[in-house]
């Protein structure tokens, strides 16, 4: 079984948990494969009839220094949902470094969010599904990153890391996730 399909079916089987609004939590360290996962979670809720729309942390981000605030951004977005009340960001420019347009997130039956720090403890109670996406290789994930971003960026890669493990043992995303999946995108475990 493909994790796209795993993550997708426990979903259906749990239901929604923000308002009417199924929310799938895509978690990890930065270089992963999360933004890989959300894709594939998108195309085959596609697929399936399934209207879905993705939120990548990248846009809420206050850039390099904005994990946390990323955090609180989504947190406000799901009790929007939640509650039935207009929901949307503020996208997050990094050329510019600055906030630009908000965007809405109407209710759509699948959410998934995708990127570091996207589970908080805040909203948690929101999510129906939590996947833990990991590369063990720290070298790699940074490689990765650095093929994205460019050399310049890697001391903001290794100062970010060091603060993505210190949100993951806050919240202990790990050990609370329905499903892993390694940074290869091989399903390693389900609930």
């Amino acid at each position: 079984m493909t994790p796209a399909r795993a993550v997708l079916d426990l979903a259906a089987r749990r239901g929604p948990r923000c308002g009417e609004v199924t929310v799938v939590l895509v978690d990890g360290p930065a270089g992963s494969g999360k933004t890989t996962l959300a894709a594939a979670l998108e195309a085959a809720a596609g697929e399936r009839g399934t209207g879905c729309t993705v939120v990548h942390m990248d846009d809420l981000y206050a850039g390099w220094r904005g994990l946390r605030e990323g955090g609180a951004a989504l947190t406000a977005l799901l009790r929007d949902l939640a509650d039935g009340a207009p929901a949307g960001y503020r996208r997050y420019d990094w050329v510019a470094d600055r906030y630009a347009e908000t965007v809405p997130v109407p209710p759509v039956a699948l959410l998934v969010v995708e990127g570091v720090g996207s589970a908080r403890t805040e909203h948690l109670d929101l999510a129906s599904v939590l996947v833990w996406v990991e590369e063990p290789d720290a070298e790699e994930r940074v490689r990765r990153g650095l093929a994205r971003d460019g050399a310049a960026a890697e001391p903001h890669w290794r100062r970010w890391m060091v603060e993505e493990a210190e949100l993951f043992a806050e919240v202990g995303t790990r050990a609370r996730a329905d499903v892993a999946v390694d940074g290869a995108g091989r399903l390693v475990a389900t609930s």
